[in-house]
């Protein structure tokens, strides 16, 4: 028999990929092959069954292919029907994808213009088309594809993959200050990175012409890399797109969805479904881009009224953004608000040993069990008690004091 709805672990069964396609539901995505991957001849059958998943999902995809060979041609068409997203080389009503062939000099000025017309006509019709591009078909065009086209996601398949490839320390996420960094002169070079220098400005053209973001991966990881909390490649974005706030009503269901993961994956304590609703009605977000959570925890003060105390909970930040900094974002703001509401101090509980190096780190002084309010151990766990550890940072006197002066 399963457990009742408000059971602890009454968690919605969850897939990593189903978080992801809600992001992209109703949305355009332009997937760019650079030139190397026709020439190397992957597999191709990855980068199908990633579109034919997105296409169910109602997302329009657009797929930028160099015009190298017609026999590669002929390998992208026969690995998405495959897939189940027959491509159709004349337009027809009823066509689930459409190819169209384009020259490179025709994607600007008024010929633009037309290219983008017929890209639209055929995405009526279905939700993929293939966009064959002759003569300059690099990376840089496809950028500025991408930006005329004003689509929010840009994916680019090379194959090298992200930054740094498979070396040790895989950079999974990049903003705008280190890629300008990165751009300076010699800095690519020195770094090892010199010869992705076209394809770090075409990056960076992209994201500073409106795409919200770029992803770059290699053709066969890319379902890895669009579609799972670790990734694959390197997420590029602008550094004001990750903003920490509270959460919003239709932020509650990506939350939940989080710190589901982080139950299961024993990181967070087991909540019931009324207990995690008190957590989202207090909890802030890390959004990367308008839609993507990063991370999330939440502030309970209610219980802790009579000790002007607040408890930490619920902190899980998604693995690729893991020690990126996101999870010092999401405190340092809560600490800000509990010391602005006047509370005397705030304390988290932990049991991963990370996490009890994060909040030592980050100012917090490890204290027994003891000294925060004794409402916390009420029901508690006593497997976990024993393991846990109680951090506490006190806060400002002299803002606690003026709010109580109020």
């Amino acid at each position: 028999m399963p457990p009742p709805l408000d059971h602890p672990r009454a968690v919605e069964v969850f897939e990593e990929k189903d978080f992801y396609l809600e992001q992209f539901r109703g949305r355009s995505v332009v997937v760019a092959v650079a030139p190397e991957v026709t020439a190397a001849r992957p597999d191709l059958w990855p980068l199908a069954r990633t579109v034919a998943e997105l296409v169910r999902n109602d997302t329009r995809v657009v797929v930028w292919w160099p015009a190298s060979t017609f026999a590669a041609e002929r390998r992208l068409v026969a690995a998405l029907r495959r897939a189940r997203v027959p491509v159709h080389r004349r337009a027809t009503r009823h066509a689930a994808a459409s190819l169209l062939r384009v020259a490179s000099h025709e994607l600007a000025g008024t010929a633009g213009e037309q290219v983008r017309a017929r890209l639209w006509e055929a995405l009526r019709r279905g939700r993929l088309a293939v966009v064959v591009v002759g003569g300059n078909a690099s990376v840089g065009a496809a950028a500025g594809f991408a930006v005329a086209l004003h689509v929010p996601k840009l994916v680019l398949l090379d194959p090298r993959g992200g930054l740094l490839g498979n070396r040790p320390g895989r950079l999974s996420f990049v903003d705008e200050n280190l890629l300008d960094t990165l751009l300076r002169e010699g800095e690519a070079e020195w770094t090892g990175l010199g010869d992705r220098r076209p394809l770090l400005t075409a990056v960076r053209d992209a994201l500073l012409g409106g795409v919200e973001s770029v992803n770059v991966c290699t053709p066969e990881t890319v379902g890895d890399e669009l579609f799972t909390y670790a990734g694959s490649g390197t997420l590029f974005t602008l550094s004001d797109y990750c903003h920490v706030a509270p959460l919003g009503l239709d932020d509650f269901a990506q939350a939940e969805r989080l710190l589901e993961r982080g139950q299961r994956e024993g990181v967070l304590k087991l909540r019931s479904r009324a207990e995690v609703a008190q957590v989202l009605a207090v909890g802030y977000g890390a959004t990367f881009q308008p839609r993507q959570l990063a991370g999330v925890v939440g502030l309970l003060t209610a219980p802790y009224a009579a000790e002007r105390a607040g408890e930490i909970v619920a902190l899980y930040t998604i693995t690729r953004f893991k020690g990126e900094g996101i999870g010092e974002r999401l405190v340092t703001r809560l600490v800000a608000d509990a010391e602005r509401i006047g509370l005397d101090y705030v304390f988290a509980c932990a049991v991963d040993d990370r996490a009890k190096e994060f909040f030592v780190r980050l100012g917090f002084e490890r204290v027994g069990a003891d000294d925060v309010p004794a409402a916390k151990w009420v029901g508690y766990d006593p497997r976990r008690r024993a393991r846990v550890g109680v951090f506490r940072r006190r806060l400002s006197s002299a803002v606690a004091a003026a709010v109580r002066a109020r």
